[in-house]
Formats: structure tokens, C-alpha cells, sequence
């Protein structure tokens, strides 16, 4: 996966320290489906359900700690981190190592010190819908590839070390696609031009 095009988005939804033997388990939705965002600056959008199916299948999840790579809570290629989609969302479930400061996490989520999930993506399949009455444009995820699942302390747009593709610059690239006339238009308009010369008795 294109790393360079990678986003985060978080989820309202809180994450559960779930009590697991001796063990230390979290459990919850890192995204919920058919849910619109806040104006994420021109436009808002929501996920599909089945986005992620692809993603469960096939791609190499980690689930971390504020997106901290040298935090790792668990991955699903080891049978750590289990993901699964349901009518709600993106659930899952991780087996957490028993290290002092994955227990030190747990007592906080327990808490309620921190309660957010975040997850890491790239776009596969997406949805534009264009709103010419001055609202926020409409973006659909239709399939997304997915880097990590994160319990977060702060929402990631409030995270300044996390590097991650900004709404603004999805925005952007939006505007620009969206603002090229249709190819269709101009090869229309050449051919009126040679019409209209021909009539005129122009070559």
C-alpha cells in the first residue's frame, strides 16, 4: 500500500478494557458505518458497509497505541488483533502483551482516561457526490486498505506527530478533479468550432 496517501480518522465509539484471565484484552470499534463525519473542511464523509472487507482478508494490521509503531498492542497475522465487520462498524478484538506499559494502557481505558480508536488507511474505492447548493460535498469509502487500528489519547486531527494525509489536502485534490471540464465537453466544442467554420465557408 501507498504509504504516501495514507489518512486517520477516529471513532467516537470508546474502546473496553476487557478483563481476559490474566491477560489484558481491549475491545471495540475503531470506525462505524453509514455515519456522516463533521464538515471535515468542504466536505464530509462516511464509510460503507463492507469497506473493510478486503482489508480483514488480506492486508497486514497492526493495532497500536497513539499510531506509535514501537507501541504494538497486537496484529492480525499473529492472531493478536482480531478484526471483524458487523452491522456496526470495524470491530476488534486484541490479546495485548503483558508489558508494563500495555498494563499501565489497560488501567487507563478501564479509567476512562482514554477512550478513543483510530484507524490508518489508504482509499481503494471512493464515492464523490457533488452538492451544488452551497453544503459540503459528499465523500463515500467504498473499500479502504487499512495500516493500524490505534486506541488514541487525542482525535488524530489534534495530533501533530502523526503522519497522515490532512482532510484539507484530500479536499484539494477533490477541488481539482472536480473543476477540469469533462473531456466529452471540450472534443463537443471542437467539433461546433469545425461546424461552425464549414457553415461559414471556413476549411
Amino acid at each position: 500500500m501507498n504509504r504516501d496517501r495514507r489518512e486517520i480518522r477516529t471513532c467516537a465509539h470508546e474502546v473496553r478494557a476487557d478483563p481476559q484471565g490474566d491477560g489484558l484484552r481491549f475491545t471495540g470499534y475503531a470506525a462505524m458505518f453509514n455515519a456522516w463525519s463533521q464538515d471535515l473542511g468542504g466536505f464530509r464523509e462516511m464509510i460503507a458497509p463492507g469497506a473493510f472487507a478486503k482489508a480483514i482478508a488480506e492486508d497486514d494490521v497492526r493495532a497500536l497505541y497513539n499510531h506509535n509503531p514501537d507501541w504494538v498492542l497486537g496484529r492480525n497475522k499473529a492472531g493478536t488483533l482480531q478484526l471483524f465487520e458487523d452491522e456496526n462498524g470495524l470491530g476488534f478484538i486484541i490479546d495485548a502483551p503483558d508489558t508494563g506499559w500495555a498494563r499501565d494502557l489497560h488501567a487507563l481505558v478501564a479509567r476512562g482516561d482514554v477512550d478513543q480508536c483510530s484507524f490508518g488507511f489508504i482509499v481503494r474505492d471512493e464515492e464523490w457526490r457533488i452538492n451544488r447548493e452551497g453544503g459540503p460535498d459528499e465523500r463515500i469509502l467504498k473499500d479502504v486498505g487499512l495500516f493500524d487500528v490505534s486506541i488514541v489519547t487525542y482525535p488524530a486531527y489534534e495530533q501533530t506527530s502523526v503522519a497522515a494525509r490532512s482532510a484539507e489536502a484530500v479536499w484539494a485534490e477533490h477541488l481539482e478533479h472536480r473543476e477540469q471540464p469533462p473531456r466529452e465537453s471540450g472534443q463537443i466544442n471542437i467539433l461546433r468550432r469545425k461546424l461552425d467554420l464549414r457553415e461559414h465557408g471556413g476549411n
